[in-house]
């Protein structure tokens, strides 16, 4: 199953103050577990993506090994490198990033002083008042 797939959301842009692989990392993780990138898609070789973002191909091999850690791509010797299949992963990555945002989110309100909840409800009447 081959698919001409963006691996990375545009505009995407570096952080300098972030190692450049985790960066890619986390944007390609979000592109699978979104389902932009689907199950079985065939990805760009570790040459087209290093030539493609204008990175140093150890970065995009680094990349990809990290990603195949997780189980979220497979790699297949002749064949080249696929999104795994396994929807268990790819809902436990989903789930992974949910509990980070989510701790992000209260982190956030406890620095304000206030707690996730009171967030919301200031979210929820901010977008009320907006639409009067």
């Amino acid at each position: 199953m081959e698919h001409d797939v963006e691996l990375l959301p545009e505009p995407f842009r570096l952080d300098p103050s972030l190692p450049i692989y985790e960066q890619l990392v986390d944007a390609i993780r979000r592109q699978i577990v979104a389902g932009r990138i689907p199950p079985g898609t065939r990805l760009p070789s570790v040459r087209d993506l290093a030539a493609g973002r204008n990175i140093n191909p150890t970065t995009a091999a680094r990349t990809y090994q990290e990603l195949e850690r997780l189980g979220l791509i497979v790699t297949y010797r002749g064949q080249g490198t696929f999104v795994a299949q396994d929807m268990n992963v790819i809902a436990n990555a989903r789930k992974d990033m949910m509990r980070k945002a989510i701790r992000d989110f209260k982190a956030l309100a406890a620095s304000l002083g206030l707690t996730a909840q009171q967030l919301l409800d200031f979210d929820k009447e901010d977008a009320d008042d907006n639409h009067s």
